[in-house]
């Protein structure tokens, strides 16, 4: 059982108790050594997202992680809570967590170059993977405990195989409002297979190919269910010690800056569930280029600022109810007999005003003669 100790380490933002006994950090832990500098990179003059932080930086919305650790001593990282699975410890021994959780939200600092997309979102990190595999098994409960702590959005920068625990997993997710975005994968350089990649080819989850600088899908990206594309070749992130890591390739690191943008389109719009964010994110993107390119890159400024009419159809409010059948009388009809009757009675009083006339004018005549008739 995972949920009380999770629950206990997360709601109270006291990172120190695992939903797993946590055993001391293994030995070997040496992720390849950060840089201390780090440059301006294409994806962040791509995207831009400080044109988009005057109307929302992600504020009250909450992002989990589900990958290798993130080390929240990088002074870019600002963790709300975190969970280790793996039993392994908390230490990112990869660096992948790490970078993810920077695309999606490192801290902006006017010195340095690199910040996340979405740095007012509350971030969680649950721990799944210390060597780059992973289970499968503890990727679905990691699903599960993410959407039992209320995450808004989850990001999988992870491969796997289709598992029934896994589906079912993000269903329950889903039907818990949660947006799923995952990275569609990569294909495998041997023979040039092309295979789904689960939980990004699940129906309702937010897949997400990567693009290089020219906005195409890379060659690498998986073309197979892809929603959108997000930068995904020649990035940079923020890296364990303290420092960063330049020529990221790969979905995984894509699907963070679309994480990214769910998170901002869900602190600006509150009211829209996860199917309409998804919808409004794949609306707003770039356009296709080519197979495998989804609806196109994703646009960040559009995705917060775009009237869609449709939508706001959708959240009109209903029509009034019409009114009872009681509430206007029909008209009588016409009564012929009533009608006739009254028709009689009116020729017959006009009779009588003639006779009465004549009367009138004919009797007083006949008295002055006398009742003689006239002359010829």
């Amino acid at each position: 059982m995972i949920g009380h100790a999770l629950v206990a380490s997360l709601l109270a933002l006291q990172p120190v108790i695992a939903p797993v006994a946590a055993r001391s950090a293994p030995e070997e832990c040496r992720p390849p050594r950060a840089s201390v500098t780090i440059g301006e990179t294409w994806a962040q003059r791509r995207l831009n997202v400080q044109r988009v932080w005057p109307l929302t930086t992600g504020e009250g919305v909450t992002v989990a992680v589900i990958d290798s650790g993130v080390d929240e001593r990088h002074p870019q990282i600002r963790l709300a809570g975190k969970a280790d699975l793996t039993g392994t410890g908390y230490r990112d021994c990869m660096g992948h967590g790490t970078a993810v959780a920077g695309i999606i939200a490192a801290q902006y600092n006017k010195d340095v170059p690199f910040h996340g997309v979405a740095p007012g979102v509350r971030l969680l990190s649950f721990k799944q993977s210390k060597d780059g595999t992973g289970d499968v098994g503890l990727l679905a409960k990691a699903i599960r405990a993410a959407a039992d702590e209320n995450a808004d959005v989850i990001n999988v920068s992870i491969e796997a195989h289709d598992q029934p625990d896994l589906k079912a997993a993000v269903d329950y997710a889903l039907g818990k409002d949660v947006v799923i975005v995952a990275a569609a994968g990569n294909q495998e350089k041997d023979d040039g297979t092309v295979t789904p990649s689960y939980p990004a080819a699940y129906d309702g989850v937010l897949s997400v190919g990567a693009a290089g600088p020219d906005g195409s899908r890379s060659t690498f990206s998986n073309p197979n269910a892809v929603s959108v594309l997000g930068p995904g070749q020649g990035v940079s992130s923020t890296w364990p010690g303290g420092g960063f890591q330049g020529k990221l390739e790969g979905t995984s690191y894509a699907a963070p800056y679309v994480a990214g943008v769910a998170a901002l389109v869900r602190s600006r719009f509150p009211h829209l569930d996860q199917l309409r964010v998804r919808r409004r994110i794949m609306l707003t993107a770039d356009g296709a280029n080519g197979s495998g390119t989804g609806a196109g890159m994703v646009n960040p400024l559009l995705a917060v600022t775009m009237v869609l009419p449709s939508e706001q159809v959708a959240v009109a409010p209903p029509a009034p109810s019409p009114l009872p059948a009681s509430a206007v009388r029909k008209a009588t009809p016409p009564d012929e007999r009533s009608a006739q009757v009254a028709g009689a009675v009116a020729a017959g009083g006009l009779g009588l005003a003639g006779v009465a006339l004549a009367l009138r004018v004919f009797v007083p005549m006949g008295r002055r003669r006398g009742w003689r008739a006239g002359n010829a």
